[in-house]
C-alpha cells in the first residue's frame, strides 16, 4: 500500500513519461492486424483467429502495462535520488548559514570540491544567493559545466519549494535539483543547486525493460501454448461433433442429435439444435403423411378423371350415333313410306292375281317392319333425360380442362380461365355440360394447329337469370357461308375422313336439353367465340 502511495505521489510530482507516441504507432498496427484476423481473411481457421486475436490483445495489454510500470519505477528511482540530493542540499545550506563569513565560505568551497572528487555520483554543487531578485553565485564545485537559469532559481526561491530537472550531460543522464534552504533572512534567500549522475537508475531501468520484455514474451508464449492445447478440448472436439451431426442430418437421418451434455455455450447450442431437429423431424413426418395422402388422392382423382373421360366419350358416341340414326331414319323413312303407300294403292285395285296380291301384302308388311326397326333404333340411341344436379362452373371446368391437357401441350396452346368469384350456381347435367365444353375446346384446338390461346370466361346475367359461359380462340375463324350452318350435323370446315361436323350439333342439343341457348360469333382471321347461356339456380336468381 505504501509503495502504491509513493507511486501515485511520484506520478503527480514528477514530469509524466509521454508514451502516447508509442500507443499512436502501436494501436493502428494492432487495429489493422485485428481487422485482417476478424473480417477480411476468410481463409483463416477459428484456431488461428483465436490465437492471433488473443496474442494481439495480450501484446497490447502487456505493452501498456509495461510502460506504466516502467514509468512508475523510473519515478520511484528519481524520487529516491531526489531525497538523497535534498539531504545533501540541506546539509550544505545549514553549513553556509552557520558560517556565512569569508573564511567559512572558503572552507565550504574547499569541502565541496573534496566531496565532488570523493563521491563520483555527484557532478556539481552550487550555492546561490537571491537578493533583491538578483541571483549571485556564492560557492560550489563541479565536474561538468552548467549554468542554472536565473529565472528558474529566482522562481524556486520565491516559491520555497524544491524542483528537479532531468538532464543529459557528458557523463551520462543526470538529475538536477534546486533546493531552497529554510531559515533565510528577509533580504536574501539561499538556493542550493545539485547535479548528480543517474547511471545507476539508467542501468536499473535497462535491466527492468529487459526483464519485462523477457517475462512478457514468456508469459505470452505460455498463454498461447495453453490456449492451443486447450482448443481441441474446448472448441475442436465439440465443433467436430456438431458438424458431423449436421452432416448426418443433411443426409436425411433426422433422428441424429448432438450428444453434448455440458451446460456451457456448446451445451446451449446443442440443446437448441436438438430442439430444432425434433421440430424438423415432426414436420418431415407430417409431410410424409401428407405426401402419402396426396398420392392417394391423386390416384383416386386420376381414376375419376379416367372414368369421367370414358363417360364423356360414351356420351359423345351415343350422341353422334343418335344424329346418324336420325338422318338414316329420315333418309330411309321417306322411300319406305312411299313404297308402302303405293303398295296399298295397288292392293286396293281389284283384279290382281292371287299371287300378285299376296306379294303386294308382303311388301306392305316388310315396309312396316323396316319402319318399326328404324324407330326402335332411334329409341335405343336417344339420349336419356338429363340428370340435373346443383353444380358450379368452377367445378365443371376443374373436371373438364385436365381432359384436354395432353392436346394443348402437344400443340403449344394456352388456356386462360377468367371466372368471376360470384358466378351463381346452376342446375345441370355436369357430364353433358362437360361434353359440350370438350367439343367446343377440341374444335378450337383443331383450328389452331400452330398454337394459340383459348380464353374461357363466365359471368352472371341477373336480368336474364342466366349464367353466360364464353369460349373464345384466336384461330382463323369461321367463314360467313358456314356460320349459319355450322351447328347442323355433318357440316364442317375440316376436310378429312371420319364423322365430321357433329361436335357443335351435339353442343346445341345438350344446351337445348337444359332449356338454354347458344350463339357463335366469328369473323375470318379474328377467331371464334361460342357463348353458352344456362339457367342459373332459382335461389341464386332470386
Amino acid at each position: 500500500m505504501r509503495l502504491w502511495f509513493r507511486i501515485r505521489e511520484s506520478l503527480h510530482e514528477l514530469p509524466v513519461v509521454n508514451f502516447q507516441p508509442i500507443c499512436y504507432k502501436l494501436v493502428p498496427m494492432l487495429k489493422k492486424l485485428l481487422s485482417k484476423i476478424i473480417g477480411f481473411n476468410n481463409n483463416l481457421t477459428l484456431r488461428v483467429r483465436l490465437v492471433a486475436l488473443t496474442a494481439a490483445g495480450l501484446a497490447l495489454t502487456m505493452a501498456v502495462w509495461g510502460v506504466i510500470h516502467l514509468n512508475a519505477l523510473d519515478r520511484i528511482l528519481v524520487e529516491q535520488q531526489r531525497k538523497r540530493l535534498e539531504g545533501v542540499a540541506e546539509m550544505v545550506g545549514a553549513f553556509y548559514q552557520h558560517f556565512p563569513t569569508r573564511q567559512g565560505i572558503a572552507t565550504l568551497d574547499s569541502t565541496l570540491k573534496d566531496h565532488i572528487q570523493t563521491d563520483v555520483r555527484l557532478a556539481r554543487i552550487d550555492i546561490m544567493e537571491i537578493r533583491r531578485n538578483t541571483v549571485n553565485y556564492v560557492a560550489g564545485a563541479s565536474r561538468v559545466p552548467y549554468e542554472w537559469p536565473d529565472h528558474l532559481v529566482a522562481e524556486i526561491g520565491a516559491k520555497g519549494k524544491s524542483h528537479s530537472i532531468k538532464l543529459e550531460k557528458e557523463g551520462g543522464p543526470s538529475l538536477g535539483l534546486l533546493y531552497p534552504v529554510s531559515g533565510d533572512t528577509k533580504d536574501s534567500r539561499i538556493v542550493v543547486g545539485i547535479i548528480a549522475f543517474s547511471l545507476t537508475n539508467a542501468e536499473i531501468m535497462s535491466r527492468a525493460r529487459q526483464l519485462l520484455l523477457v517475462s512478457s514474451a514468456g508469459l505470452l508464449l505460455a498463454i498461447l501454448l495453453l490456449l492451443g492445447l486447450s482448443y481441441g478440448r474446448l472448441i475442436g472436439r465439440p465443433l467436430e461433433t456438431i458438424i458431423k451431426t449436421i452432416d448426418e442430418f443433411q443426409k436425411g437421418r433426422y433422428v441424429e442429435r448432438i450428444p453434448i451434455a455440458r451446460r456451457d455455450e456448446w451445451g446451449q447450442l446443442a440443446e437448441h439444435f436438438n430442439q430444432m431437429a425434433g421440430e424438423i423431424q415432426k414436420v418431415m413426418e407430417r409431410n410424409e403423411n401428407l405426401t402419402r395422402h396426396l398420392e392417394e388422392r391423386v390416384r383416386e382423382e386420376t381414376l375419376n378423371v379416367i372414368g369421367l373421360q370414358k363417360q364423356v366419350d360414351d356420351l359423345k358416341q351415343l350422341t353422334a350415333l343418335g344424329h346418324l340414326t336420325a338422318n338414316l331414319a329420315h333418309d330411309l323413312g321417306t322411300p319406305l313410306h312411299s313404297i308402302a303407300g303405293l303398295a296399298r294403292l295397288m292392293i286396293e285395285q281389284e283384279g290382281w292375281p292371287p299371287e300378285a296380291a299376296r306379294k303386294l301384302n308382303v311388301i306392305v308388311k316388310q315396309t312396316q317392319r323396316l319402319n318399326e326397326i328404324i324407330q326402335n333404333v332411334r329409341r335405343a340411341t336417344r339420349l336419356p333425360e338429363p340428370h340435373l344436379e346443383l353444380t358450379t362452373v368452377h367445378k365443371i371446368l376443374g373436371e373438364t380442362l385436365p381432359l384436354v391437357e395432353p392436346l394443348i401441350q402437344k400443340r403449344q396452346i394456352t388456356i386462360e380461365v377468367r371466372l368471376e368469384q360470384s358466378v351463381a350456381a346452376l342446375y345441370a347435367d355436369r357430364y353433358r355440360i362437360q361434353t359440350a365444353l370438350l367439343n367446343i375446346v377440341q374444335n378450337s384446338i383443331e383450328a389452331m394447329p400452330q398454337g394459340g390461346v383459348i380464353r374461357i370466361s363466365a359471368r352472371d346475367d341477373r336480368a336474364a337469370r342466366t349464367v353466360a359461359i364464353a369460349i373464345a380462340d384466336n384461330g382463323p375463324g369461321i367463314e360467313a357461308s358456314l356460320l349459319q350452318r355450322v351447328c347442323d350435323p355433318f357440316v364442317s370446315s375440316h376436310q378429312g375422313e371420319g364423322m365430321r361436323g357433329l361436335g357443335l350439333a351435339i353442343v346445341r342439343d345438350i344446351i337445348r336439353a337444359h332449356n338454354g341457348r347458344m350463339d357463335i360469333q366469328s369473323a375470318p382471321g379474328s377467331g371464334a367465340c361460342v357463348n353458352l347461356y344456362l339457367r342459373m339456380d332459382d335461389a341464386a336468381a332470386g
